[in-house]
């Protein structure tokens, strides 16, 4: 029940500080993080272990993305755009940390999620299929994602995330 509620008021907060201000513009900001070199070296070097050559870098950021299939549906244009997604994240090690399942999609506001979430998507057209190979400074940092009730942490400090996604649609 207090998973349930915390998910409740995080989409709420999501919501009201997406709300566009008189002047047209969105609170929200895409982000402008550089990983750094170990952080890097991290993720290229999960890439080569899992034999991917092609995944390509945004803005020389140490982010990494790699489409499998190709949509033609519209690109998230705003970070206030919703996204509806399909998605499996991953730590490096293979273990699941948080997922979609069966048929079940997930919509987000897109300026409320991760940095490595906010610069890839809107390169991505709904309908793709594609995986993100995020920096720990663009996911969950040195924080990562404890669960005080378990005393264990879903997500350990300092992790390359691995996210596998479908962009199922969006609205702008």
């Amino acid at each position: 029940m207090k998973h349930v509620l915390l998910i409740a008021l995080s989409f709420a907060v999501a919501m009201a500080g997406c709300k566009k201000k008189s002047s047209g513009g969105c609170t929200y900001e895409k982000g402008t993080t550089v990983a750094s070199a170990s952080e890097e070296s991290a993720v290229t070097t999960y890439l080569s272990s899992m034999g991917i050559t092609d995944a390509i870098e945004v803005e020389n950021s140490g982010l990494y993305y790699k489409v499998d299939t190709v949509g033609t549906g519209l690109k998230p244009t705003s970070m206030c755009s919703y996204i509806q997604v399909s998605y499996m994240g991953q730590l490096t090690n293979g273990k699941i940390f948080d997922q979609t399942t069966g048929t079940n999609t997930a919509t987000f506001v897109l300026g409320g999620l991760v940095e490595g979430w906010k610069r890839v998507l809107p390169l991505i057209s709904a309908g793709s299929t594609f995986r993100i190979f995020i920096p720990s400074s663009m996911g969950y940092g040195e924080s990562g994602v404890f669960n005080p009730n378990t005393g264990v942490y879903s997500v350990p400090p300092n992790s390359v995330l691995v996210f596998t996604m479908k962009l199922i649609a969006v609205s702008n």
